[in-house]
């Protein structure tokens, strides 16, 4: 069977839900999949539940990226690393997130007189839009400073640009030992001196997918630009319109204000999460925001999206 994972960009949302537990809603976690490679969005309780469900191996995860100091989004997050620990990783693990967060994990570290079998890196980020957090042979990630009751930052996952295919018919042309530089875009000097342009013996490499993460923020019209045409964008959407006033004293946003954002950001599609405890079916958050944008899509737990260019 053909290995397709190098196609692979795609989300996994582990929790829909807000601050307070709701029957069959989980707190905010989503696990990213990039070419094979694995990213953990946030870490509410339940968190590594939620990945033991989905059959993934915690040790396949490389990098976690913490929005905020708020439990709901990282009190997942001790008992995963210890888990991690338990189980001999070895691997070592990045984790990005607000300053405060070094200080917490450590301090639980030391009182359970924990010691990590494995090296591990917490990374402050400053929740600066469009600064680079992360950048590795897959993807660039930039904050987005989201508009909260303490400081909170979103992510832009964009991914780098792959090789260049070679030209079916050219390869005869092409020896062995130059097709990997000339897939990285490098022209071709034939045996008597004839330049071959790298236009003609390749094809260009696929568009590069985007994803972007805003959860919790209250409705931020100044986020567009660095939202504007990612292929999928994951908004929250805690309320609807009729507790508008609920939303903001909270700070958050409701499905209609997310799809406001999405349409004027022109991006793909719109994945809405993070559902107040009130609201027993999501149903009416997702009509909601389909009066503003229709390429609207229900986040929920376990749930798979691709995340794909638009044609």
């Amino acid at each position: 069977m053909r290995d397709l994972s190098h196609l692979v960009f795609e989300v996994t949302t582990l929790g829909t839900g807000a601050a307070l537990p709701a029957r069959g809603r989980y707190p905010t976690a989503q696990l990213l999949n990039v070419r094979d490679e694995l990213y953990l969005i946030d870490c509410g309780e339940g968190t590594q539940e939620r990945l033991r469900m989905a059959g993934v191996n915690f040790n396949r995860i490389g990098r976690i990226f913490i929005s905020h100091m708020h439990g709901d989004h990282y009190l997942g997050l001790m008992g995963l690393l210890s888990s991690m620990h338990l189980q001999g990783r070895s691997r070592e693990l990045h984790v990005h997130g607000p300053a405060d967060l070094k200080e917490v994990v450590h301090l639980q570290l030391r009182v359970s007189q924990t010691y990590l079998r494995y090296p591990m890196h917490i990374h402050a980020v400053a929740s600066v839009s469009g600064e680079v957090i992360m950048e590795d042979d897959r993807v660039t990630v930039t904050a987005l400073a989201l508009k909260h009751r303490l400081p909170c930052t979103g992510l832009v996952v964009k991914e780098r640009a792959g090789l260049r295919s070679l030209r079916k018919e050219m390869l005869p042309v092409i020896p062995a030992y130059r097709r990997a530089g000339v897939k990285q875009g490098e022209d071709l000097v034939a045996e008597d001196g004839t330049v071959i342009p790298n236009a003609e013996l390749t094809l260009d490499p696929p568009a590069r997918r985007s994803y972007a993460f805003c959860s919790d923020t209250a409705y931020a019209p100044e986020l567009v630009p660095f939202l504007t045409g990612v292929d999928l964008l994951y908004h929250e959407a805690t309320f609807t319109e009729a507790l508008l006033a609920r939303a903001k004293e909270t700070l958050h946003s409701t499905a209609r204000q997310a799809a406001t954002i999405a349409r004027d950001a022109d991006v793909g599609s719109l994945l809405l999460g993070h559902f107040s405890s009130r609201y027993k079916s999501a149903d009416v958050l997702l009509k909601e925001a389909l009066e503003v944008f229709p390429r609207t899509l229900l986040s929920s737990e376990g749930a798979t999206f691709k995340v794909g260019t638009r044609g």
